[in-house]
């Protein structure tokens, strides 16, 4: 059977399906959170083998610690900068 799951930090969900149909693949969903050096950090302590980070600066101002999934769908965290 295909798989449905909710996966969630504090107050943001997502729910994530591997239902023929359900998104495109190769998608990207951007999530604004307030202290990205934090979240990267926490992250890096998981000591993930395949899945290890930088924080990247986007052009329109923001910080960013991209997750890419198997499939290629991008799982985007972000923080705004001063400009």
């Amino acid at each position: 059977m295909p798989l449905y799951m909710e996966v969630s930090l504090g107050e943001c969900k997502l729910h994530l399906s591997e239902h023929y149909g359900d998104c495109s693949p190769v998608a990207a969903v951007r999530i604004e959170i307030v202290d990205i050096v934090a979240f990267h950090t926490g992250l890096l302590k998981k000591k993930y083998k395949y899945s290890r980070p930088g924080i990247e600066k986007s052009p329109w101002y923001t910080r960013e610690v991209c997750i890419t999934d198997p499939f290629g769908n991008k799982l985007k965290k972000g923080t705004y900068l001063n400009k």
